[in-house]
């Protein structure tokens, strides 16, 4: 795998956040939002491709991240009902039109990559060093931080 840096998670981090903003809060009414995802779920094979394209691009997302399986499968239980009830006819696409799926994926991801304590090095290395232990405890001292992840193994 590639190494990335901590500008790498950065960026990743705001591109989902655009991607939750056109998906389901392009105009927002006060706590609720209407976004691409809504609309285009009236127009049968666009809505789809919509859907599927943006799912399938924040699950890239969450791996570039590396997201924990836990918040994967999150992400997959939000899509999978987003995708899921657009593909039903009528009563699928008010349901779709209302739920925010992709909104709700995205912040999963962002709470995810929040809440790592992010290693620009090799794990081995940092063990070998000591430094594995000043990060551990790093983490530990921000009730916000769930684990560490080393960017360059």
């Amino acid at each position: 795998m590639a190494k990335r840096s901590i500008g790498d998670i950065e960026k990743i981090w705001s591109n989902v956040e655009g991607v939750k903003k056109l998906s389901d809060r392009a105009v927002g009414f006060g706590p609720f939002g209407i976004g691409m995802d809504g609309l285009l779920t009236w127009i049968p094979v666009v809505g789809t491709v919509y859907s599927v394209g943006a799912a399938a691009w924040l699950f890239t997302q969450a791996v570039r991240a590396r997201a924990t399986p836990y918040t994967i499968a999150r992400m997959a239980g939000y899509l999978g009902l987003d995708v899921g009830t657009g593909a039903v006819p009528v009563a699928g696409n008010v349901v779709d039109f209302f739920f925010p799926g992709h909104l709700m994926a995205a912040k999963a991801l962002q709470k995810d990559i929040e809440s790592t304590h992010w290693v620009e090095a090799n794990e081995r290395d940092a063990r070998a060093s000591g430094e594995h232990d000043r990060h551990v405890a790093t983490m530990r001292a921000d009730p916000k931080k769930r684990r560490v992840v080393y960017l360059h193994d």
